[in-house]
């Protein structure tokens, strides 16, 4: 679902700190606060930060990553802010979606490789029930020179046209690219050229 399979994660993940922080995306956290709660997919989710914080405003959270380390941290640090989040291990390429189930998914610097994006993306938008929304931040193809984040090979990061491609069938609510300061942690840190989108699903 990443750039790298689960050995590369659980081996970032490793360390004691948390390696995007603890304090959840920004992009997401506005968006999300805009809401009611109700049910919510975070594909690619990691440590927890956006999934501890959806489930703290009342979201019925599903977590899927990689990573087993990434889950260990995640339920620990549900545990520690006396939230529950499901979590499972699975590449996204494996993993059994839901159907009409969800009032919400985040994408947040969800880089997938070309070969399955579009077939995943599909899956996700299945996954929403009517009127449900998708929440997505990624990099754009120029972040490729900056040093703030993301994968360095242009065909994992994104056009504005491959989003608007792959949720044409969603009402698109905001499409945007923009040049944002990250202060996230020493690998989402710094200038990044980012691409937003809010859409819902009719």
């Amino acid at each position: 679902m990443k750039k790298f399979g689960g050995s590369f994660w659980d081996e970032r993940y490793s360390s004691g700190e948390f390696v995007y922080g603890r304090e959840p995306n920004t992009f997401f956290k506005n968006e999300i606060d805009k809401l009611e709660p109700g049910r919510i997919l975070l594909p690619g989710e990691g440590e927890g930060r956006n999934a501890v914080y959806a489930a703290k405003k009342g979201w019925q959270v599903d977590a899927v990553d990689f990573s087993t380390v990434a889950k260990e941290k995640a339920l620990q640090f549900a545990k520690e802010n006396s939230v529950s989040i499901n979590y499972e291990v699975s590449d996204l390429s494996e993993y059994a979606f839901k159907t009409n189930y969800y009032d919400a998914a985040a994408l947040i610097f969800l880089h997938l490789n070309p070969k399955i994006r579009t077939d995943i993306h599909n899956k996700i938008i299945r996954s929403l029930k009517h009127n449900g929304r998708i929440i997505c931040e990624v990099y754009a193809k120029e972040q490729i020179y900056k040093s703030s984040g993301g994968p360095k090979n242009t065909d994992m990061l994104y056009s504005e046209k491959d989003l608007r491609n792959d949720f044409a069938e969603l009402n698109i609510l905001q499409l945007s690219k923009k040049t944002i300061h990250l202060k996230e942690s020493k690998h989402h840190e710094g200038e990044a050229v980012v691409i937003h989108l809010i859409a819902e699903k009719p």
